[in-house]
């Protein structure tokens, strides 16, 4: 049961970092598309996700031109999103579209914020507030509305329509080990 579930982690992982690097132009960018955020609507189902899009998120930051700071910065961003949707998930009924309408939105502000942060410093630096707030206002506002993109566009709909097919019970069979 419980290597069942760590391999679960383990493709959501490895999903993460494929997608990623699938559209790296669009990854790394400011305005931030990355496809692979899509998959930060799974801890609302699937609790042990988060530790997957944790993993995913730090190997696809490799790459990153931000460096070992994209790697924590950016993983920690995920990781406190994904925990979030996690709870929103274990908190309100599945079914309900508002639940899904809020579980689309921890990634979004919390990379938002963090990996707004980090890309106006690595612009500006710490030296000049004014400056460095005014890169951190731009840049938040960018990848915010390119996860917005994702999880909105792409990922709300995705919530809405695999609950009405078997995939998601295919998932959770997966996941449970048929129980």
């Amino acid at each position: 049961m419980k290597v069942r579930k760590i391999i679960f982690g383990g493709i959501i992982a490895a999903l993460y970092v494929a997608l990623t690097y699938a559209i790296i132009p669009l990854a790394y960018t400011p305005i931030q598309f990355r496809l692979s955020e899509v998959l930060t609507i799974l801890p609302f189902y699937f609790p042990l996700a988060v530790p997957g899009l944790f993993v995913g998120c730090i190997i696809a930051n490799l790459l990153s031109p931000y460096g070992w700071l994209d790697m924590v910065v950016g993983s920690s961003a995920s990781l406190i999103a994904a925990l979030c949707t996690m709870w929103i998930g274990m908190k309100f009924r599945r079914d309900s579209i508002n639940a899904k309408i809020c579980a689309c939105f921890p990634p979004v502000i919390f990379n938002a914020i963090f990996i707004g942060a980090m890309i106006a410093y690595f612009m500006v630096g710490s030296g000049e507030a004014d400056a460095y707030w005014a890169a951190f206002i731009v840049n938040g506002l960018q990848v915010g509305a390119g996860q917005f993109a994702v999880l909105y566009i792409i990922g709300l709909p995705l919530m809405v329509y695999l609950p009405k097919t078997d995939i998601i019970d295919r998932l959770q069979n997966i996941y449970t080990g048929g129980r």
